[in-house]
């Protein structure tokens, strides 16, 4: 072999390992854009994967609280009812021995002929009853030498020829009125100096 075939025999070696190299250049580079694709996908799939967990867990948290929220719902009724059905209990608890007391006086009543006593026995009664409706926070509405309010009065008549002292100042009181923890209950119906 001449230098001349030693160099031509190198050159193609060089050649193929030139050739060689590109190729396992070429054939890394695809490996890694496939891996980096295959990569890409994974972390595509795992964000999704993530947010479909996240979504159900989300949609049950949702059902639950539905749930609960129904649940109170039927309960604030079913109390709301009940205490529309027995609110004045307390009310009723507290007028039953007045009501005890009218029957026992008129039980004794046929027992005695003094008017006096019977009269006495009325006092006493309506005294208690109307401590009672103050404990339960019934007030009666104060109507004399008052100025004329339409939050607490209602005016059933006008009386003329007063004079200018008692123009707009209620005049006399023909039904009372009362509040109840300071709401008007009933407006107390009078006659107005005009």
């Amino acid at each position: 072999m001449t230098e001349k075939d030693i160099n031509i025999e190198e050159e193609e070696n060089l050649e193929e390992v030139n050739t060689e190299n590109t190729e396992n250049t070429e054939s890394a580079e695809a490996e890694k854009t496939e891996e980096a694709a295959q990569e890409e996908e994974a972390e595509e799939l795992d964000p999704l994967e993530k947010a479909q967990a996240e979504l159900a867990e989300m949609k049950n948290q949702l059902l639950y609280k539905a749930a609960e929220f129904e649940n109170y719902r039927k309960r604030t009724l079913k109390e709301r009812a009940e205490l529309i059905l027995n609110g004045g209990e307390k009310v009723i608890t507290a007028i039953l021995p007045v009501l005890d007391d009218m029957e026992r006086a008129i039980a004794n009543g046929s027992k005695t002929e003094d008017p006096q006593v019977l009269r006495e026995g009325m006092e006493l009664i309506y005294q208690k009853f109307v401590k009672t409706l103050e404990a339960q926070g019934v007030s009666k509405i104060e109507t004399k030498d008052a100025d004329f309010d339409t939050d607490l009065h209602e005016a059933v008549a006008m009386v003329p020829g007063m004079g200018d002292d008692k123009k707009g100042k209620v005049i006399d009181c023909l039904q009372e009125g009362y509040k109840l923890n300071d709401k008007v209950i009933r407006h107390a119906k009078v006659a107005v100096g005009q």
